[in-house]
């Protein structure tokens, strides 16, 4: 019988020292960064969805920029080559080649939406409008779970690296995520503006 309250007692002990060492709390982050995390793929996917049908209605435009076109179809093929799974959250080498593939597709969407200014008949076509405004929101929504990510990845890195929560990651073997940062250079420098 005092062996049995004995296993009682451990149990609860354990259970007491799991909960006050944050165990649960880091799953709890972890589950919000992979929501996160969850949203950001699903914005990317849907640009890069959105890209073939862009192409092809730029394509029809007479004398476009061959050049540009190549460079988003590049782009968005290397988007969509690389594997993207949960192990990309936890490896801050898989993270930033797949911030810096996304960062590509973004600037060779930009140069081509620049370049189809130049083309009155492009932008008088309604499919051509209608991807623009498509893109566009999309481009917000990306800036919008790309932020959603930021701030859950700093709630988990604070559970991670305090203590007595600390303890708890360590347990698990979680350690701090990376994060994005800001992939063009100098964008952490207000652009001069001269007239």
């Amino acid at each position: 019988m005092a062996a049995r309250w004995r296993a009682a007692l451990s149990v609860v002990a354990v259970a007491l020292l799991a909960s006050g060492c944050g165990y649960n709390a880091v799953i709890d982050q972890d589950e919000s960064v992979k929501a996160a995390w969850g949203e950001v793929q699903n914005q990317y996917q849907r640009r890069a969805d959105l890209v073939p049908n862009l192409v092809n209605t730029v394509k029809g435009a007479a004398d476009f920029e061959k050049d540009t076109l190549e460079r988003v179809v590049q782009a968005r093929s290397r988007v969509g080559q690389m594997n993207v799974d949960a192990s990309v959250i936890d490896d801050p080498q898989k993270f930033k080649q797949f911030e810096q593939a996304q960062g590509e597709l973004s600037g060779a969407l930009s140069r081509l939406l620049v370049v189809a200014e130049q083309y009155p008949q492009l932008r008088a076509t309604e499919a051509f409008r209608d991807l623009q405004v498509q893109l566009e929101g999309t481009e917000n929504r990306i800036a919008v779970a790309r932020k959603r990510y930021v701030d859950a990845v700093a709630e988990y890195n604070k559970v991670v690296l305090r203590f007595p929560t600390s303890i708890g990651a360590k347990m698990r073997g979680m350690d701090v995520r990376p994060t994005f940062e800001a992939t063009t250079p100098g964008a952490d420098k207000a652009p001069e503006v001269a007239f």
